[in-house]
């Protein structure tokens, strides 16, 4: 996918540029801490999703009732 948008050269150059950075020994880290990065923020998703309207930041929608006692 990112040889498509940059072209094969410039995604190697971007490898060997992050194990120069980072290191041999801190790439294993850094992939599992974007992979929980990823795996929490799906969740987040999904619970935002199927949340019921009892839970808090479930913005389902509003009654008209609702819109008379607000105003």
């Amino acid at each position: 996918m990112l040889a498509e948008i940059f072209g094969l050269d410039a995604v190697v150059v971007a490898v060997v540029a992050i194990a120069v950075l980072f290191g041999g020994s801190q790439i294993p880290k850094l992939a599992r801490s974007l992979g929980s990065a990823k795996r929490e923020f799906r969740q987040g998703l999904t619970e935002a999703d199927t949340g019921s309207p009892g839970e808090p930041g479930h913005a389902g929608p509003a009654s008209a009732g609702d819109a008379t006692k607000a105003a």
